[in-house]
């Protein structure tokens, strides 16, 4: 056809920087994290945790982020949320419903958790008392529903918060007791394998908008399906506990798996002093930083962490 039509054909490709998905594990030892009480409470940790989490998110609309708890008896997700049997089983209710035409309950975002004791306040306009002085007034407090907040961010925040206070609030005495170190090695094979999951829905995605437009080679957006970019997946850890030895096979396969799929770890250390960690950001090309002074935390993720594999050298 170039050679009966005359006019110049220029073939589109997208320009926009590929989607990222960051996972971050975050080491939520009470022993250690106890020790840095006076130098970085966890309370200051989240909230600048949160802020980074933002601008990763607004860095691309297309961007994704994970995290994980990483406690002293198990490995948590902090979000997305968990799914729990009874959600399970008011999902396929629902589903079910839909299915037979019936009417279906909707049910917000934020997980079902009892009521439980505030047990962090990030930084922020405070609520004011009430006219009794018992307690904050609920006409005027300020709550995560407010509608200058961009969506993302409170889906994120309200997930997190809520499924740290449960996590911390479930830890009893002798879970502290029966251990003092964090279970690094399940919170890695958690984000492995979300990252994979994450992939695999990605590239499903893209080949099926390419198969919805192979009849004309071009998309609807006008780029071309077999450029489109693929995902791109790291992994941060915020570690604050010590040595690792007694998981150093598991940590080590996931270190392997990761090398494997091209997966960076870049490590935050916050605190400790281990050497599978290091081993872990060497093997797969990620960032290492030792923190010097973990009041500037925020400062040091959005200067060492916050770009990419496609922005690094």
């Amino acid at each position: 056809m170039n050679a009966v039509d005359g006019s110049d054909h220029y073939e589109r490709t997208s320009d926009e920087p590929p989607p990222s998905l960051l996972t971050i594990i975050l080491d939520t030892n009470p022993h250690a994290w106890a020790l840095l009480s006076e130098t970085l409470p966890l309370s200051k940790a989240i909230a600048n945790i949160l802020v980074f989490i933002n601008a990763h998110l607004a860095f691309n609309y297309a961007n994704k982020v994970a995290v994980v708890a990483s406690h002293s008896q198990r490995a948590q997700w902090l979000y997305p949320s968990p799914i729990t049997p009874s959600k399970a089983a008011h999902s396929d209710a629902s589903q079910q419903a839909a299915d037979n035409g019936e009417d279906v309950d909707m049910a917000d975002d934020t997980p079902d958790q009892p009521p439980a004791k505030k047990l962090f306040t990030l930084h922020g306009p405070k609520s004011k008392a009430a006219p009794n002085g018992t307690g904050p007034n609920p006409s005027t407090s300020t709550t995560s529903d407010d509608a200058n907040k961009y969506r993302p961010f409170r889906l994120v925040e309200d997930a997190t918060m809520a499924n740290l206070r449960s996590l911390i609030s479930t830890t009893t005495k002798a879970d502290l007791s029966a251990s003092n170190t964090t279970m690094m090695a399940g919170a890695l094979t958690l984000a492995l394998a979300y990252i994979n999951r994450q992939t695999l829905d990605h590239t499903e995605s893209n080949q099926g908008m390419s198969a919805r437009s192979a009849n004309t080679g071009i998309n609807n957006d006008g780029h071309d399906p077999d450029r489109r970019q693929a995902l791109q997946s790291r992994i941060l850890v915020l570690s604050v506990s010590g040595d690792l030895a007694y998981q150093y096979i598991p940590v080590m396969n996931c270190i392997f798996a990761a090398q494997r799929r091209r997966i960076p770890i870049d490590i935050c250390k916050i605190a400790g002093d281990t050497v599978f960690l290091q081993q872990a950001s060497d093997a797969t090309r990620g960032v290492y930083m030792a923190l010097e002074q973990p009041q500037g935390l925020l400062q040091y993720l959005m200067m060492g962490f916050l770009p990419d594999q496609t922005s690094r050298g």
